[in-house]
């Protein structure tokens, strides 16, 4: 994954072509937008563009999913079936890295998220998009937890398990193999 914010023209066309043919596969998840308009978007956010490529790179299989009317933004959630490879064995924050005293994971779940460009989703849009399909029945995702349990040394997860959407805690310096994370850009 390069530092710099924009992909070379090349890279970005492959990548528009990839994002275009699982917009096409996955027409159920975003009802009613049109892929032109996604398109001309995407090309006029280069940032957004690179964005999307770490997701994809990462193995996020990032999708459009919605439409905010308010913002005027496409809504990308990262639609793999299980929680994107490139981004698991990691605890939940800085914070709980750093009080991890031996055997800890290279990074957190939120710096990579923030090194990404997106944020990591919250229970709600999690189960948004388990109503889309059937996503991490092997796996698991960290999603945004509330203060008060992040104050207390939690951290929150989900996965789909005998077809039950569920949300769990666990402390936070916690990373496991089948543990990632799944994140959300709006462009």
């Amino acid at each position: 994954m390069s530092t710099k914010k924009e992909l070379a023209a090349e890279h970005a066309k492959s990548l528009l072509a990839i994002l275009k043919l699982r917009f096409e596969n996955n027409s159920q998840r975003h009802k009613g937008i049109a892929w032109d308009k996604v398109q001309q978007r995407l090309e006029a956010c280069p940032d957004k563009l690179w964005t999307l490529d770490a997701m994809e790179e990462t193995g996020g299989e990032p999708g459009v999913v919605g439409y905010d009317k308010k913002t005027d933004t496409f809504i990308f959630y990262d639609c793999s079936a299980e929680s994107p490879k490139g981004r698991r064995s990691l605890c939940y924050d800085r914070q709980a890295l750093d009080a991890r005293k031996e055997h800890k994971p290279q990074a957190s779940a939120q710096e990579v998220a923030n090194s990404m460009g997106i944020d990591l989703l919250t229970e709600a849009e999690y189960r948004e998009l388990q109503e889309l399909g059937e996503f991490d029945t092997k796996t698991s995702s960290w999603v945004q937890t509330p203060d008060s349990i992040r104050k207390r040394g939690g951290a929150l997860f989900c996965d789909r398990r005998y077809d039950t959407v569920f949300c769990y805690h666990n402390g936070a310096e916690s990373y496991y193999a089948a543990r990632g994370f799944r994140g959300s850009v709006r462009i």
